[in-house]
């Protein structure tokens, strides 16, 4: 799987899209896999710092719990307006759980620079494996997909 910095690589005007869409309100909605196979959604910061695309949340939350059950994730952007202006970027993936202290102290110090403020502690840290990214937005009466998938070479599609 990849990192952040290796989708880049990967599809770079699409990443950076992708990117720029969760960056422009900090926000995304978390889908996560519980236990019994539901789908769960939840709300999370994440940072994209360091070649690496990370989620921190509180110890023994849900959402934490569903991924170190189920690593498999979605990203999905925080939708402004019904039209799609601006666009609505996707992110998959899979979560590996950061214990070591040099991961940490430095996802502490990126999400300092980026925020101003310290990380609320204490808190448990995922680094994201992304398998696959996607932008919707219209164009004039068209509805223009651009995707990727690891392992394969950048998309696009239009529809009607």
């Amino acid at each position: 799987m990849a990192n952040w910095s290796e989708a880049e690589r990967a599809a770079p005007e699409l990443a950076a899209a992708v990117r720029g869409r969760f960056e422009a309100h900090g926000l995304a909605i978390l889908a996560t896999v519980r236990r019994d196979g539901s789908p769960r959604v939840s709300g999370v910061e994440p940072l994209f710092a360091l070649g690496e695309l990370w989620l921190g949340m509180m110890p023994g939350s849900r959402k934490g719990t569903d991924l170190c059950g189920d690593p498999r994730c979605a990203l999905h952007s925080a939708t402004t307006d019904k039209n799609v202006t601006q666009g609505d970027a996707k992110i998959n993936g899979s979560a590996v759980v950061v214990t070591d202290a040099e991961s940490l102290d430095a996802y502490q110090a990126a999400w300092a620079a980026a925020t101003a403020m310290p990380v609320p502690e204490p808190f448990t840290l995922f680094r994201i494996d992304v398998t696959g990214l996607s932008m919707i937005g219209v164009a004039g009466k068209e509805l223009v997909i651009d995707f990727w998938r690891e392992g394969e070479q950048p998309r696009r599609t239009t529809r009607t």
